[in-house]
């Protein structure tokens, strides 16, 4: 049975009737894992096609290579690799594929590194736990060839957990660091990276490498770390090593969180407060969408104007770099590519490269 929703927090908004709509609604003390609500019409997307996407696939098949893109069957797929389009596309739709869409751009991706299976069992995520098979000594060199061959201007590296190995995967996520930046010279790295189990050798090995942006997602508040999370995520953690990459380096920093898991307003604003504080740039908010019925459940939708509202405070109040916001946004999401893009090859202003950013989305 469903716990009662209780209108908690301060952040209201105005519907079209003139009525107060509470933005979130979140009263449940954890998320449990039940039935699938359905889904509102602004999380409605279409299924990826066109050449380029194929074009794409094939490459990926060919190499033996996995993408997060696939794995999650994540709804923004199809846009991402068709690279940029001609013009700016509804708000709300941009987040989601357009059949036939052939963008102008050569797009971006996310590569999962390390294998198909992963060494931890988080309950949101649709990637497989245990029997991770050897490390492939060829993927670093794999990755990059796709990553040209594709021609790609902006690559996310990713990886499953890999705590059966004593650094936890850092060197070979490091390699193919190397690899993607020697052999592709124009192409932009950013890394979504696990916490190698709070190993500071580890993350810096990452750091030494020289990605554009390194991100680790905190992925919920500190009250639903579990069971969200495997038991050996931990939230000061994630934290420790954001921190430890905005000391060390000058790389952009980035993060994510899920929303609908049933967090409350004030949880959310201390996380990315604290988050803010351990000098993190950039920072995204999605829905959570339940992978299975075996996954926990979606406590609530979430309606736009909130995410509208969180992008806000982000960068308004907190002073985030920039903030994606939005139902279907996910961590490597194209808004967020653009600015970066815009930031670091242009050398464009944070305020002129999320302007531009924003334009280019449709937002």
């Amino acid at each position: 049975m469903q716990e009662e929703q209780i209108p908690i927090g301060k952040l209201t908004n105005t519907a079209g009737d003139g009525t107060n709509r509470t933005l979130f609604t979140s009263a449940a003390p954890s998320p449990a894992m039940s039935s699938r609500r359905r889904k509102p019409d602004w999380l409605k997307s279409q299924p990826p096609t066109g050449q380029r996407f194929a074009d794409i696939k094939q490459t990926l098949r060919d190499r033996d290579l996995h993408t997060v893109c696939e794995e999650a069957n994540c709804p923004n797929m199809g846009e991402c690799w068709s690279g940029r389009s001609e013009g700016p596309q509804n708000g709300e739709a941009a987040d989601a594929a357009e059949p036939g869409h052939d963008g102008t751009g050569p797009g971006t991706a996310t590569f999962m590194l390390m294998g198909e299976r992963c060494s931890r069992g988080c309950n949101f995520c649709d990637v497989a736990t245990g029997g991770m098979e050897p490390l492939d000594p060829d993927e670093p060199e794999n990755v990059a060839e796709a990553v040209g061959e594709i021609g790609l201007d902006y690559v996310v590296l990713t990886s499953v957990d890999r705590d059966d190995l004593a650094d936890g995967g850092a060197a070979h996520f490091a390699e193919t660091i190397r690899e993607c930046k020697q052999r592709n010279p124009g192409t932009l790295v950013e890394v979504l990276i696990p916490d190698f189990g709070g190993d500071e050798d580890a993350v810096r090995r990452i750091i030494d490498a020289e990605p554009d942006v390194i991100a680790h997602n905190v992925e919920t508040v500190e009250r639903l770390q579990w069971p969200v999370r495997d038991r050996r995520a931990d939230y000061e953690q994630t934290l420790d090593v954001l921190e430890q990459v905005d000391r060390e380096s000058d790389i952009y920093t980035k993060t994510s969180l899920m929303l609908g898991l049933g967090e409350y307003d004030h949880e959310i604003y201390r996380t990315i407060s604290d988050l803010r504080q351990v000098g993190v740039d950039v920072v995204t908010f999605g829905q959570y969408l339940q992978p299975s019925r075996s996954h926990l459940d979606v406590f609530e939708y979430v309606h736009p104007d909130a995410f509208e509202t969180w992008r806000r405070v982000a960068e308004e109040e907190l002073g985030f770099l920039y903030c994606a916001s939005g139902p279907m946004v996910r961590s490597s999401y194209k808004a967020g590519e653009l600015f970066v893009d815009a930031l670091v090859r242009d050398g464009k202003s944070p305020e002129r490269a999320r302007e531009e950013a924003r334009v280019a989305a449709g937002d």
